[in-house]
């Protein structure tokens, strides 16, 4: 994600052009996952669809190699994201049912997808440097076959019956507060959706390497895995409510010093470095709640809601218009600007959603 902008600028799209070809996979998850997820509940065998979407995931990412042009990139990045952008929501649900029978914690596991996303964030940085914009296709390529080989070695979880599995999955959804909870991360994936489609445009317009780049989307991302490491700590001792609450207030902040200290290293650090919250610790809470409200039966679709909603709407609301404000606006007002979906997403769930006790206590939601 930090360089495929900077691929399809080399390719010589437009800032609204790549918006809208970056918003495809959030526009795929707004309907892809809920089939795959309602699949995967109805027949208990989430590791084949996750088998099957990595494969396809694969075959759909080859097309990559032969595009040209606007059109042709628009219709081969929407196939390949029927597939990839359900290839989480899957794996999340597969994982938390794996925890629900050992008592362990989500954020521990999740932490190593950080870990991830730091070596080939900085690998890929100077690889690009080095042998320009194209090798990122082929280092894509590799992780995609790895991903698929990999989905070989997962294991059916057994998902124990609970007290809800008689209800509709839309008596959840008419909850004020999941409604609550769906709007408020929708606001703040809005915001990292100008993030993720423009950050490194931004920054390379402004001077820095693709090294240097690939070392500040790690900052954040090291950061974060501090967080994942420490979730299980923090949510014994304060409210998910409260949680969820201080990742978007900090987001605010966040955001503002994007748009307002570019120019300023050791502040655009510190921004970065608050990835911890506007991802880690609001991540983890809100898996942790959706998790919560859909059990049993609906585990799987839950977290295809929560992925379609936030990172699906979400973040095609934040891609497309951060393209046209970049390109109207600069890339300064154009973070700025961000900055108000996590303020407004702050008013939705302070007020709209109730979390009154402790993670993991009876009666957490009163």
């Amino acid at each position: 994600m930090p360089y495929w902008a900077l691929y399809l600028q080399s390719e010589h799209f437009s800032p609204v052009e790549i918006g809208i070809l970056m918003s495809i996979f959030q526009i795929s998850r707004i309907f892809a996952p809920n089939f795959w997820g309602w699949l995967a509940d109805h027949t208990a065998k989430r590791t084949v669809w996750i088998r099957l979407n990595t494969v396809l995931g694969v075959l759909g990412f080859i097309a990559v190699f032969w595009a040209e042009g606007f059109w042709s990139m628009l219709l081969v990045m929407g196939a390949l994201s029927l597939f990839t952008s359900s290839t989480m929501p899957l794996s999340e649900s597969l994982t938390l049912a794996h925890l629900a029978n050992t008592k362990g914690h989500y954020s521990r596991i999740r932490m190593w997808g950080s870990v991830g996303f730091i070596i080939a964030s900085v690998f890929l940085g100077y690889l690009i440097d080095w042998a320009g914009i194209s090798s990122l296709l082929w280092a894509i390529l590799v992780v995609q076959i790895t991903l698929f080989l990999l989905t070989f070695t997962l294991t059916e979880a057994n998902v124990a019956p609970h007290h809800t599995d008689h209800f509709s999955v839309w008596n959840i959804l008419r909850n004020p507060a999941v409604v609550a909870l769906l709007i408020g991360c929708a606001l703040m994936v809005s915001a990292h959706g100008v993030l993720y489609n423009f950050y490194s445009i931004y920054l390379a317009a402004h001077g820095y390497s693709k090294g240097m780049i690939g070392w500040l989307w790690s900052l954040g991302v090291i950061c974060e895995i501090v967080v994942f490491m420490l979730m299980p700590i923090i949510m014994r001792r304060f409210t998910l409510k409260a949680i969820i609450l201080v990742s978007l207030a900090l987001a605010v902040i966040r955001f503002a010093m994007i748009g307002l200290a570019v120019d300023h290293l050791v502040l655009l650090l510190i921004a970065q470095s608050l990835h911890a919250a506007t991802f880690g610790s609001f991540h983890a809470a809100t898996v942790e709640v959706v998790a919560k409200f859909f059990n049993g039966r609906h585990q799987a679709k839950g977290q295809a809601i929560y992925n379609s909603v936030t990172y699906g709407l979400g973040g095609a609301i934040g891609g497309i218009a951060g393209g046209y404000a970049l390109q109207g606006l600069g890339g300064e007002l154009t973070f700025l600007l961000a900055a108000i979906f996590p303020l407004i997403g702050f008013a939705v769930i302070a007020f709209g959603m109730k979390l009154a006790e402790t993670h993991g206590d009876a009666g957490m939601f009163s």
